[in-house]
């Protein structure tokens, strides 16, 4: 997707203006802004009443915002439609829909043509891209999810990636309602992950997991009593 500017019909003044101009219209109209000045709203969107919009909010195309939401600091959101609330913090969404109570944030980055689940947490470097997620699913940091479905109340461990690109194709995953999936866990689509399963940390997944599966992909543990000291003693480091 081409990033998008603002368009420059107008002398910048009038754009001043006009930004000036909507903030009057949806502070009469029961939206809340800390610090009017800093937020920046094209007149296309639409922002429910008791919704509090705080510095560094840009809110552009063709956004709705649903009543009761906390937008910002410093969130810019593109042809999003967001539902009652929501709070979105330090991040950026694009052509995507977040549903009722989200929680968004910091420094999360939605991608075009994603459905996130209502009271689902998406939080510190995460980022989804075209995908639909159920409701009350958890991803609360370092994880990226693209080209995939996922069903409710699913809990991702940090470092989860959806290895959704061969160098050639995109793949899908498919996973299911109330999967648990540990850190630093990959899906090597396409692969069906049934409701219920457990993946366990660290772990690589090639084949379709049934449902209420514990699957575990990684080489068994070794310990080798004393060869740290040796080693050293050989290379005559204390």
């Amino acid at each position: 997707m081409r990033p998008r500017t603002f368009r420059r019909f107008l002398p910048m003044k009038d754009y001043t203006a006009a930004f000036s101009a909507k903030r009057e219209q949806l502070l009469a109209a029961g939206v809340e802004m800390m610090d009017p000045s800093s937020v920046y709203v094209e007149d296309t969107v639409t922002v429910g009443a008791g919704t509090l919009l705080l510095p560094g909010t840009i809110l552009r195309g063709n956004t709705t915002v649903g009543p009761n939401c906390q937008i910002g600091p410093n969130v810019m959101l593109t042809d999003c439609t967001v539902e009652e609330g929501c709070t979105i913090n330090a991040s950026q969404c694009e052509e995507s829909v977040i549903r009722k109570g989200c929680q968004i944030g910091p420094y999360t980055h939605i991608r075009p043509h994603c459905d996130v689940g209502e009271g689902s947490k998406i939080g510190a470097f995460v980022q989804l891209k075209n995908c639909n997620l159920g409701k009350g699913t958890k991803m609360a940091h370092l994880t990226y999810v693209g080209d995939s479905d996922v069903g409710e109340n699913c809990n991702f461990g940090c470092g989860t990636v959806t290895c959704n690109y061969d160098g050639f194709k995109k793949f899908r995953t498919t996973i299911g309602n109330h999967v648990f999936v540990g850190c630093n866990t990959n899906f090597v689509p396409p692969v069906t992950i049934g409701d219920g399963a457990y993946i366990a940390a660290a772990t690589t997944v090639t084949q379709d997991v049934p449902a209420d599966a514990m699957v575990i992909g990684r080489q068994r543990q070794q310990v080798k009593e004393g060869w740290a000291a040796a080693n050293r003693e050989k290379k005559g480091k204390k």
